[in-house]
C-alpha cells in the first residue's frame, strides 16, 4: 500500500513472525524516551490531505516539539546518533565528501548501538536467518555497509550523493520537495534550529489510545540553505525510540523483509515500510499507523 493511502479496518493482516520480532525489539528499548519525562509535543492543528490543512491554515502557530530535555544527548547512542546529522549535503545530484573523522564517527555510532540489548537481539535473529555473520566485528561492517555506504540516488547522475542513514534519519531535498527523514531527534533538532516549520498532523488510528501517541504522520516545510521552502507533504516518525531500535528494526527489515507490511508492535496496529535502493542499500525505511 503506498504511504499515505487509505484503507478499512477489514485490510489489516499483520506478518505474525515480523510482528514478534519487531515485539521483542520494542519491548526491549530501555534507552527510548519517556513522554513528559524525557520529551513533550504540542500536536495544535491537524491537516487533512498532503497538500491542504484544515480551513485553509498553512501552518500551526507552535513548534511540534515544546520541549525536550538535552541531557538525552549524554547518552552514548543518542551522542553519537548526533554527531552524524552535519556530515550530509542535502541537494541530491551534489556528491557526498566523507572525512576521516566522519568514518569514525560513524564507527563509534556503530559500536554504542551494538552494545544495547535491543542491536544483540536484531543480530541473534539475524543470524538464525542466515543473514548475518556471528562475529560481532563482521556484523558490524554489515551495518556500516547497509547504512553509511554511498549510492547514486540521481537517476542520470554519476556522482554518489547519498545513503541509507542520510535518507532514513538526515533526510535530504531534490528541487522543492523534502525527501527522507522518519526520526524525530532530527525533525526536533531541525525544528530548534529553525530549519522546519510544522503545519498540522494528520489523524492516524493505531487501535491503542495513548494519551500521548508514539506513531505521528505529520507535514512541514525545510528551509533549503538555498532560501527556498522544500515541501514535505507526509512524514511518518516514531516519537521518542531510541536511535538503536529504528537502526535494529529497519536493517532487520531490509535483509528479511522488504516491502510494506502490516505489523502489530506491541498493541500498535503497524505499517512497516523497509524499499531497497539495490542490492545493497536502503531507499527508505518508516513506519506508520495502519489506518487513517
Amino acid at each position: 500500500m503506498a504511504h499515505g493511502r487509505y484503507r478499512n479496518e477489514a485490510g489489516f493482516t499483520p506478518d505474525d513472525e515480523l510482528s514478534s520480532i519487531l515485539t521483542q525489539l520494542w519491548e526491549a528499548d530501555d534507552n527510548k524516551c519517556i513522554p513528559e519525562e524525557d520529551f513533550s509535543i504540542d500536536l495544535q492543528r491537524y491537516v487533512t490531505n498532503a497538500r491542504q490543512c484544515v480551513e485553509g491554515y498553512k501552518d500551526s502557530r507552535d513548534p511540534l516539539f515544546s520541549w525536550v530535555n538535552e541531557d538525552v544527548f549524554e547518552r552514548d547512542t543518542y551522542r553519537t546518533f548526533k554527531a552524524l546529522l552535519d556530515n550530509y549535503e542535502g541537494q541530491c545530484g551534489e556528491a557526498e565528501v566523507v572525512t576521516w573523522e566522519e568514518k569514525v564517527e560513524n564507527r563509534e555510532f556503530i559500536n554504542a548501538i551494538c552494545e544495547t540489548e535491543v542491536m544483540k537481539k536484531c543480530h541473534e535473529y539475524l543470524i538464525s536467518k542466515g543473514q548475518a555473520p556471528e562475529d560481532i566485528g563482521k556484523f558490524k561492517c554489515q551495518l556500516y555497509n547497509l547504512w553509511f555506504m554511498l549510492v547514486r540516488r540521481t537517476k542520470g547522475d554519476r556522482d554518489f550523493d547519498s545513503s541509507s542513514f542520510e535518507h532514513v534519519f538526515v533526510g535530504e531535498y531534490r528541487n522543492n520537495d523534502f525527501i527522507g527523514l522518519h526520526n524525530w531527534i532530527q525533525i526536533y533538532l531541525l525544528e530548534k534550529a529553525g530549519k522546519i516549520d510544522y503545519h498540522g498532523y494528520f489523524r492516524r488510528d493505531t487501535i491503542k489510545d495513548d494519551e500521548f501517541p508514539r506513531l505521528l504522520a505529520m507535514q512541514f516545510t525545510f528551509s533549503g540553505e538555498d532560501g527556498e521552502e522544500k515541501e514535505k507533504p507526509l512524514c511518518s516518525t516514531f516519537l521518542g525510540t531510541s536511535p538503536e531500535f529504528e537502526i535494529a528494526a529497519y536493517t532487520l527489515c531490509f535483509f528479511t523483509k522488504q516491502g510494506i507490511t502490516d505489523v502489530q508492535l506491541g498493541e500498535y496496529e503497524c505499517e512497516v515500510a523497509c524499499m531497497g535502493l539495490g542490492p545493497k542499500h536502503i531507499g527508505t525505511a518508516y513506519i506508520k499507523a495502519a489506518r487513517m
